[in-house]
């Protein structure tokens, strides 16, 4: 007897595991060579090996899977930053490593990181996000303060603008991706001075 399967490559590739993350991370992939603005659902649904309906399953139009990509990639960039600032071992030296791991992690990621911090809302709101990397730079300029308010918004602010400023005038091409650079720009020294 002889058994014919009615399913297709299709609905076997979409059982077959995980197709949120499988999509997440074929985002992610295709933002190391596309802009944000180029992704399509139905090239993501092509390249998992799923209709394009399966994708509204998991991500009911294209900004709630950019929304995710920006998660992920928020979630990649924190742990990118606290093991910098380990390594460091804390404090001023641990608070600088967090600036250039953000550097770096923009030159290894830059679709991404323009993903990211292109839209406010996919970071977590305006300002300095409520996301992890938000809130670490948070505790880093409060824990380096010594308490006073003022003078932790006013690092967040200064640390966040000197990172991404030097982060995008990279990508754009104005300065090149120099570790040595990098490392001048945000050398290990009390935050204050910066």
């Amino acid at each position: 007897m002889i058994t014919v399967s009615t399913s297709s490559e299709t609905d076997r590739a979409y059982h077959h595991g995980d197709l949120r993350s499988a999509l997440i991370e074929a985002g992610l992939t295709a933002l190391e060579t596309a802009d944000p603005n180029e992704l399509s659902l139905r090239q993501l649904a092509r390249e998992v090996g799923v209709s394009a309906t399966a994708v509204y399953r998991h991500f009911p139009d294209k900004h709630a899977l950019l929304r995710a990509l920006a998660e992920t990639g928020l979630a990649k960039l924190f742990e990118q930053q606290s093991l910098a600032a380990a390594a460091a071992g804390g404090g001023s030296p641990g608070f600088a490593a967090t600036g250039r791991a953000y550097v770096r992690f923009a030159v290894a990621h830059p679709g991404l990181f323009r993903l990211i911090f292109s839209h406010a809302e996919l970071a977590g709101g305006a300002e300095l996000g409520n996301n992890p990397a938000g809130r670490l730079l948070r505790a880093n300029s409060e824990a380096l303060s010594g308490g006073d308010a003022a003078a932790a918004r006013e690092m967040q602010v200064r640390a966040w603008a000197i990172a991404h400023g030097l982060a995008m005038l990279i990508l754009d091409g104005h300065l090149p991706a120099d570790d040595a650079l990098i490392d001048a720009t945000m050398p290990a020294r009390d935050p204050c001075e910066i």
